[in-house]
């Protein structure tokens, strides 16, 4: 197959998965897009990209399959400890100023980043009076992220991320071992409402004091980054602060005049205000 060819067909694909299931994937970036489709296809067993077009329009099942290929699940907790020093640092001042604390993590893929933050919530005296609203495009990774339930092996390196990320208390405190899985403490789940939502086309959240969206956009093309950042900039209350990955960035984006950075080294930056 040549590669006009293999374009036009993965371009069919996507039109075909947005207009069945209304998952939108046109945007994102194209290489990393190709690359999940093509790794989807060797596994399938079908001979081309058609014939998975074909596939996917009749088997809900499949379908499901490929969305857990397509979609971004990629975490751990307490992932880059500096952003969590910082945050201790220069976000928790911020927060303290709210009788009322309601932070939207989009793209929570299986939870590991609400329970993290959850935790640090608690040990600064936060967290009974902040509702965070947990959201991601996929059901099934949400449903994970709900259960709470990890694999022991990962605990730790997640252990030793919490130390580094300014940790206060033992790790152990936050989860039960249970054979070979470790089970969230219940209580890091009271003020956590996990809801599916997706980025590219459903609604705004309302003044919204904390959006964190952390090696999400890096997916997206420069047409859903700047649709996205619209949406978290319409979700924040005057001031309110934006949190990316690493490797994001306002700058260069249509919204980079409407957000100051907060810390610049770890992507949390200001909306400015009226």
């Amino acid at each position: 197959m040549n590669e006009q060819t293999q374009d036009i067909e993965i371009d069919l694909l996507l039109e075909a998965m947005f207009r069945k299931y209304g998952y939108d994937f046109r945007n994102y970036a194209r290489a990393s897009i190709e690359r999940r489709i093509l790794h989807q296809l060797s596994k399938s067993g079908l001979s081309n990209i058609s014939e998975m077009q074909g596939r996917l329009l009749a088997d809900k099942e499949f379908f499901k399959r490929m969305l857990l290929d397509l979609s971004i699940n990629v975490t751990e907790m307490f992932r880059d400890a500096s952003f969590y020093v910082a945050f201790r640092e220069k976000v928790v001042p911020y927060l303290r100023a709210h009788p009322f604390i309601r932070i939207w993590i989009a793209g929570c893929a299986t939870g590991e980043e609400v329970y993290s933050m959850a935790i640090v919530l608690q040990e600064e005296g936060l967290f009974d009076q902040t509702r965070i609203y947990a959201t991601d495009i996929n059901e099934e990774v949400l449903q994970i992220a709900k259960e709470g339930v990890y694999s022991l092996e990962n605990i730790q390196e997640y252990t030793l991320n919490y130390q580094k990320a300014g940790g206060q208390k033992a790790f152990s405190d936050y989860y039960t071992a249970h054979q070979d899985t470790a089970v969230i403490t219940p209580s890091l789940k009271t003020h956590v409402v996990f809801a599916s939502h997706n980025l590219v086309h459903d609604a705004k959240f309302n003044e919204m004091h904390l959006i964190s969206c952390r090696n999400v956009m890096i997916y997206f093309n420069q047409t859903l980054k700047d649709r996205v950042l619209k949406l978290f900039h319409e979700s924040l209350c005057p001031l309110g602060l934006l949190c990316l990955g690493s490797k994001e960035s306002v700058q260069f984006s249509a919204y980079e005049n409407q957000f100051d950075p907060l810390i610049k080294d770890e992507k949390i930056y200001k909306k400015k205000g009226f």
